[in-house]
């Protein structure tokens, strides 16, 4: 089965990360959690939940079952790849574009914090309980829409983070690297490779 890896073209002006999904089955199989205040007594009151929702959003090197054909392949993305995706994401000002399912857009939803994991023992997401290899792209999402809280967080109807956006994949990158006349040159030296072996076997 083919294998096929991701990459962006910064030259291509949609290619890279629209936006965040929230979603019930997330390809990259990494659930979120909802983070809530630590319950601190002020005023004789209990601190509101924070409504943050925190997971990863793209695993390095970690491959995706893709079914656009009958055979199906599967997908990866580099860690190089999802540091440059996570950095443009930002660059790009696309943090408070989210959706539900890769459908419905949603509002009220931004990206308040976004990091490469790049310690195994202290990262952020340890202390959640959330093992990730290392290059993993995590964000903390802020939830300000009551409707999705209660209808959707709260209930366990979404569960984790699935990224939109437009790649190119590697074979189509490759192929752009050699030239019409290279191309042809190298045709050339393959045509006459066979027909050098082609007249030495007619010879014995």
């Amino acid at each position: 089965m083919r294998i096929v890896e991701l990459l962006i073209d910064e030259e291509a002006a949609l290619s890279g990360i629209e936006a965040i999904s929230i979603v019930d089955k997330p390809a990259i199989d990494e659930n979120f959690i909802a983070l809530k205040s630590e319950k601190k007594i002020q005023l004789a009151e209990v601190d509101s939940e924070k409504k943050i929702l925190m997971g990863a959003a793209l695993v390095p090197d970690k491959n995706i079952f893709r079914q656009d054909d009958e055979d199906g392949y599967y997908i990866y993305f580099s860690k190089e790849t999802v540091r440059q995706a996570s950095e443009l994401f930002l660059v790009r000002g696309n943090q408070n574009k989210s959706t539900l399912e890769h459908e419905a857009d949603l509002h009220g939803l931004s990206i308040v914090e976004s990091w490469i994991i790049e310690d195994e023992l202290h990262d952020k997401s340890r202390k959640y309980g959330m093992d990730l290899p290392l290059g993993t792209w995590m964000i903390s999402m802020k939830v300000n829409n009551d409707d999705v809280w209660e209808k959707y967080v709260k209930t366990g109807l979404v569960s984790g983070f699935s990224i939109e956006g437009y790649f190119t994949d590697s074979i189509d990158l490759s192929s752009d690297l050699i030239s019409e006349e290279d191309a042809t040159e190298i045709l050339v030296k393959v045509k006459e490779f066979v027909q050098s072996k082609l007249s030495d076997n007619g010879e014995e």
